[in-house]
């Protein structure tokens, strides 16, 4: 909030003694100068625009079901699997990591009085990027229906990189002088490489005191599987909302800054969502 209250301050202020100093030191703009003249009350904010924004974004992914897909496949038809379902054993968390960026925004607006309507795409620089906590399991399981008992380790690996994503949103706003406060609700699409690892080792019918041995009866059966799920270039889905305040500094430039949520629905079991803040600069035709 006081983030916001300081733009405010700024947008009201720093235009306007900007151009007093331009006015001082080269005379007042000519009669003509159109893109030059403060915005008056009621501003049209009607028509194109296009601007760029500095962003700073937040993104968490959770991971804690990444596992439970390739585990499950590489146990699949076992009787460990169907009777004590390791692959629901959670190894990995959530985490979150934040990064600055570059946004790039254009759109068109419909004003009806003091309604302003309007639709706008958006494509954010971030470039953010998660790595997953491990935390190993291993666990020694009761006997089956066969009599059978597990001896089970599983660990594994989580990453998302390179994430950048683009927003096409409808917005909708109150035009209070040079002011227009502004809501935004809309689809988002994502670009990440994310890679999902599991290991799954252990033994067959071990001992029910320590690690499997020759003496063994019947004798252990040591196992190991290796799974993997996401790719190098995945698309991520989901929506987005938001709010922003747009200030006209003339009939053509406006300054802005704005809050925006991000959720996507899950890829490989990954969970990511993006909080971002920004301010920046646009011009309308």
């Amino acid at each position: 909030m006081r983030l916001l209250i300081g733009v405010v301050v700024v947008m009201a202020f720093v235009p306007r003694a900007f151009a007093d100093d331009l006015d001082a030191m080269f005379g007042p703009p000519p009669a003509d100068a159109s893109w030059y003249a403060p915005q008056a009350a009621g501003a049209n904010w009607r028509g194109f625009y296009f601007g760029g924004q500095f962003s700073y974004s937040d993104a968490s992914a959770d991971f804690s079901k990444a596992t439970q897909s390739p585990i499950a496949f590489a146990l699949r038809n076992s009787a460990l699997e169907d009777q004590f379902a390791p692959s629901n054993w959670q190894v990995l968390g959530s985490a979150s990591h934040g990064a600055p960026g570059f946004e790039a925004f254009a759109g068109y607006n419909f004003q009806f009085e003091k309604l302003v309507l309007g639709v706008e795409a958006t494509y954010d620089q971030a470039s953010l990027s998660v790595q997953a906590p491990n935390t190993p399991i291993s666990r020694l399981t009761p006997a089956d229906s066969q009599g059978d008992s597990y001896l089970v380790n599983i660990t594994g690996s989580g990453s998302l990189t390179q994430l950048d994503f683009a927003t096409l949103r409808a917005t909708a706003g109150w035009s209070l002088g040079n002011f227009l406060p502004y809501g935004f609700a809309g689809f988002a699409l994502g670009h990440a490489n994310i890679n999902i690892a599991a290991t799954v080792s252990g033994e067959q019918n071990p001992p029910a005191v320590g690690f499997c041995s020759a003496a063994a009866t019947p004798p252990c059966a040591p196992f190991s599987f290796t799974a993997t799920a996401g790719k190098g270039s995945e698309w991520l889905y989901g929506f987005t909302v938001g709010a922003g305040l747009n200030y006209a500094v003339t009939q053509n430039i406006f300054l802005r800054a704005e809050y925006e949520f991000v959720q996507f629905s899950p890829v490989a079991g990954v969970m990511v969502d993006i909080n971002s803040a920004r301010v920046g600069a646009g011009f309308k035709f």
